[in-house]
């Protein structure tokens, strides 16, 4: 069964044409020499991205693969103005980032709702003959025509906005955590890749505050290479503005799991490793204290280290503190201030996101016939009719 979380869709882009100035002579009755009056053509229509917070995924765009926006009209006599071709919005969901399929560039990204980037701008339409007169040449035959459309392959790829994001292999304990500090239900069992796609959570806190987390697939060495989901769903934890690392207490060496995950995250994007972390030391209701305090002296000195268990319920709250401190600290907030959004201007590789919609290209090749009579350019003799 298809899953309804769609995050990544590509979307060929056609902004609309310029229409055509007029050419036309006026010809009335005592006025046998009226000289031009043709009027401008209309310009075509721009494309738009913008952001609508009732949107959470791509699920509404992925059967439309096509964006035209409208032609302008072409101008008329008695210096009539053509009609300006109908502008195109896109809607997608906070946090939707922009890339040229083709070479893999970022164009842009929205992060707020009712946020709106042009992407295409439309043809400008042409001058009529009226702007071409003057004291030798009176009867202008000719005109403008109008500018041509732009095309763009656009790469659509949901990052979802999140406080906190888990990062753990396999069956580390994210989803069940995850359900035990928010209302969020994802799915839980003991086999490995059961979190098949990103769940969010509302964590409450004291006071009616809360906060935001997010958990994504389990991450396997090699996960930047593309091994396992890691490779699909890194990219939504770009946004998060701290990361919880989850490693089991039962796993052999914790700090070489741990520096694993951190080694992954590098490879896929090096200013990941920029953001807040915090470990946490997840199934501790196997370990007594004794046991807890033997292994504190092989654990990460460089970050706040917690042990908690889902399933009792034992540093729950612990935890929610540490991240909510986290989280408000003025190093955290200064840290969001510089990165000024550096992490997601990153541009592509062209050949990974070529290879990831193969399948779309009969269906380019059949619009781009079905379209093709409709952008050829002609020009008629009727607006040189008396």
């Amino acid at each position: 069964m298809e899953s309804n979380f769609v995050d990544y869709v590509k979307i060929y882009c056609r902004s609309g044409k310029g229409g055509r100035g007029s050419m036309h002579l006026h010809r009335a009755k005592y006025q046998p020499n009226g000289g031009p009056d043709g009027g401008d053509g209309g310009r075509g229509g721009h494309i738009f991205l913008r952001a609508n917070h009732n949107y959470w995924t791509l699920l509404h765009l992925r059967y439309e693969r096509h964006a035209f926006a409208g032609h302008g009209g072409n101008g008329g006599k008695s210096l009539l103005h053509g009609k300006d071709g109908e502008d195109l919005y896109i809607d997608v969901p906070c946090g939707t980032v922009a890339y040229d399929a083709e070479t893999g560039k970022y164009i842009c990204d929205v992060t707020e709702d009712g946020q709106t980037v042009m992407l295409l701008k439309g043809g400008r339409g042409g001058k009529g003959n009226w702007h071409f007169r003057s004291a030798t040449n009176q009867a202008p035959r000719y005109a403008q025509p109008g500018e041509p459309m732009q095309e763009l392959m656009v790469i659509l790829e949901l990052k979802l906005l999140a406080d906190v994001g888990l990062v753990g292999q396999p069956n580390a304990g994210k989803s069940t955590l995850l359900s035990a500090l928010s209302s969020a239900r994802p799915k839980i069992a003991g086999y490995p890749f059961t979190t098949l796609e990103p769940s969010l959570g509302i964590v409450p806190y004291r006071e009616g505050k809360s906060f935001v987390m997010a958990d994504i697939p389990g991450i396997i060495e090699g996960a930047a290479e593309g091994r396992g989901l890691g490779l699909r769903f890194l990219r939504h934890i770009e946004r998060n503005s701290l990361l919880l690392f989850m490693v089991p207490a039962e796993t052999d060496d914790i700090r070489a799991e741990y520096e694993g995950l951190l080694h992954e995250l590098e490879q896929f994007n090096p200013a990941l490793l920029q953001k807040h972390r915090i470990l946490a030391i997840t199934k501790s209701d196997l370990l007594d204290d004794e046991l807890q305090e033997l292994l504190r002296p092989t654990l990460p000195d460089d970050l706040p280290v917690l042990y908690i268990s889902a399933v009792s319920g034992s540093g729950l709250q612990e935890l929610k503190d540490t991240l909510w401190r986290e989280l408000n600290s003025e190093s955290n907030k200064l840290q969001a201030i510089s990165e000024g959004g550096s992490l997601i201007h990153r541009d592509r590789e062209a050949a990974q996101l070529q290879h990831d919609f193969t399948d779309w290209q009969a269906d380019w090749e059949e619009d781009d016939k079905n379209n093709e009579a409709d952008d050829i350019f002609e020009y008629d003799l009727e607006d040189l009719e008396d």
